[in-house]
């Protein structure tokens, strides 16, 4: 029998990113290091750090920054918590844009397009909330429960992380051999 005991994760936790790509690592540096000084499970931490960088991705590229700032100049806020089920929500508000976030099918050559799809596969839901003065949050549920000691499990068949073996492990190897050949 394991026991599971939980620890205490901030319930909230809100700061103002600037548009653009510059403020993306620091949000994500934040979340990570919260999470896991909150006990979530690093699988956990792993996906709502990409989630994470999907949607401010999909903020600063679609949507306006909040306020009346122009395009590049002001903020979208990214906002995570865990919730009193023990879910663990992250959200990012922009001032919405010509378009509503809706997942894309793209072309197997497209260089973007498939943000949401990702965070489809990686999350236990998601959808969009439209807020006062044209502001769009879109939400993310990442884990129903991350005080689960199984949280962030994948289910069968799902695509995992694979680490390459340790350098030392192929000295066996001769790569030198397979190019004799070749001069």
């Amino acid at each position: 029998m394991a026991l599971v005991v939980a620890q205490e994760v901030p319930t909230s936790s809100s700061m103002a990113v600037p548009h653009g790509p510059a403020g993306v690592g620091k949000a994500r540096h934040r979340m990570r290091s919260q999470l896991r000084s909150g006990g979530v499970a690093e699988s956990v931490v792993d996906d709502a750090v990409l989630i994470l960088s999907e949607l401010l991705s999909n903020a600063c590229k679609h949507g306006r920054p909040l306020g009346d700032a122009l395009s590049g100049d002001g903020d979208v806020r990214a906002a995570w918590r865990v919730d009193l089920r023990g879910r663990l929500i992250v959200e990012v508000t922009d001032g919405g844009g010509p378009t509503r976030p809706a997942p894309a099918t793209p072309s197997v050559t497209a260089h973007g397009g498939r943000g949401l799809n990702i965070i489809t596969a990686l999350a236990d839901d998601w959808g969009v909330r439209d807020g006062v003065h044209g502001e769009v949050t879109v939400w993310v549920v990442v884990h129903e429960d991350v005080h689960d000691p199984d949280a962030g499990a994948r289910p069968d068949g799902f695509a995992t992380r694979v680490t390459s073996p340790a350098l030392a492990d192929m000295a066996h190897l001769d790569f030198a051999d397979a190019f004799e050949d070749l001069d």
